[in-house]
């Protein structure tokens, strides 16, 4: 899922998705511990996915606004 879908969705559905997705890569590194796991991709894949879902949350904390970030580095 992308970030911009997930800026889309509750603050509960994003804690919700954080520690599903959490539980899943855990338990994707238990399979890949002992040799498991058919695809190790899907830890890198569920990594990126909780990086995604923090910083969204983390957006929502701070009360960023995500449409301006692209706007932030440019100087006049």
């Amino acid at each position: 899922m992308r970030a911009k879908e997930m800026r889309s969705r509750s603050v509960e559905d994003l804690q919700r998705l954080e520690r599903d997705t959490a539980e899943q890569l855990f338990r994707s590194r238990i399979k890949n511990a002992t040799h498991q796991l058919d695809k190790s991709s899907e830890i890198g894949n569920a990594r990126r996915e909780l990086a995604r879902i923090k910083t969204v949350l983390r957006e929502r904390q701070l009360g960023l606004n995500a449409d301006a970030s692209g706007a932030a580095g440019e100087e006049e």
